[in-house]
């Protein structure tokens, strides 16, 4: 009974070992898996940025060190950029922006992709980090109030009389939005000021305004105040900070991204489309480029669109010389520049 008992426990302990062994490989091939994952920063900050030249050359260098890839614009305003790269990568990056001076409290929206959704680095100077071309100055620190994600549910849940205002182009909302908003039918952020001159809004309504991450809320909260508005509200962190933090609630469909990826869920509650295909007319939510090099218009196509019309947006655009390669099995992968197509005549002619 004895030698039993012994073999018995030999046994378990063995069963353990071995299911303990499992466990941390598991663990391990999880924590690699994660790990392989990419990481994909976007943030902003109004801080002064002293002789701009020299700082792009420098900050270039650095995110190429790094090994990172993305859209960074810098002007004597401050920095405006999206990044992406290995998870090392991009803490290292947030350390760096974050050792700057004046830049220690600037805040990233992060979030995780298989591939690196850039093409290349960009980091060039620009008049504004966020255009928006008002004749006279606009001081974010004199900006509207900002309300948390869960203030900003909060209000939204409420019985306040308000309106919501989508600082987005019309591309933009046009494939996701929150419930009730006013989307204003415009092509750039500079356009705005003009659509609130023709617009009417009571100068005492509860104004509510969001964006992808923020940033445009920044100056046009400015404006609306400037130009008579006093209650005027900012979803802190935009559309993608409120995803994370409050799920989505609200928004329906998905948001524009300035990156390979177009698109990103927000509410995983409701992620059915509220647009539809150009060429099909069916539901869809997907964004591409015509494959016609001198056309590339951005339109809203589902992969049966995307097939039929070999990625163009019209028969006459399929039929085009300079139209590029279309992928039956990639149908959606993002078009690059014309030299990865075409020779010089294609520059010659353009």
């Amino acid at each position: 009974m004895g030698v039993f008992k012994r073999l018995k426990n030999a046994c378990f302990f063995v069963f353990l070992e071995v299911r303990y062994k499992k466990t941390k490989l598991q663990n391990f091939l999880l924590f690699q898996k994660d790990r392989s994952m990419y990481n994909v920063l976007l943030y902003y900050n109004f801080s002064p940025v002293e002789d701009p030249e020299h700082f792009i050359i420098r900050h270039k260098a650095q995110c190429r060190d790094l090994g990172l890839k993305g859209r960074i614009y810098v002007s004597e305003e401050g920095l405006n950029g999206t990044v992406a790269g290995t998870f090392e990568a991009t803490e290292a990056y947030k350390e760096l922006v974050r050792g700057l001076k004046g830049f220690e409290d600037t805040e990233f929206k992060e979030d995780e992709c298989d591939t690196v959704p850039f093409a290349r680095l960009i980091v060039k100077i620009r008049p504004e980090i966020v255009s928006i071309r008002s004749p006279f100055p606009l001081d974010p620190k004199e900006g509207g109030r900002h309300l948390s994600p869960a203030k900003w549910r909060q209000v939204l849940e409420s019985d306040d009389d308000f309106v919501i205002i989508d600082l987005r182009n019309n591309y933009e909302s046009k494939v996701g939005h929150f419930e009730g908003a006013i989307l204003p039918d415009v092509e750039n952020f500079y356009d705005f000021p003009q659509w609130l001159d023709d617009v009417d809004i009571p100068k005492e309504k509860k104004v509510l305004m969001y964006c992808t991450g923020g940033i445009r809320c920044e100056k046009f909260s400015v404006l609306m105040k400037k130009k008579g508005w006093n209650d005027v509200n900012q979803l802190h962190g935009g559309i993608l900070n409120y995803g994370k933090q409050e799920g989505g609630k609200y928004f329906r469909g998905k948001c524009f991204v300035f990156d390979d990826r177009l698109v990103v869920p927000v509410n995983p509650n409701d992620e059915e489309p509220i647009s539809t295909c150009e060429i099909t007319g069916k539901p869809a939510d997907t964004y591409i480029n015509c494959a016609n090099m001198e056309c590339n218009k951005l339109f809203v196509c589902s992969e049966e669109g995307a097939i039929q019309m070999e990625g163009c947006c019209s028969e006459e655009c399929k039929a085009h010389p300079f139209k590029r390669p279309f992928d039956l099995e990639n149908s959606f992968a993002p078009f690059r520049r014309w030299y990865e197509y075409f020779g010089k005549e294609f520059k010659e002619k353009a």
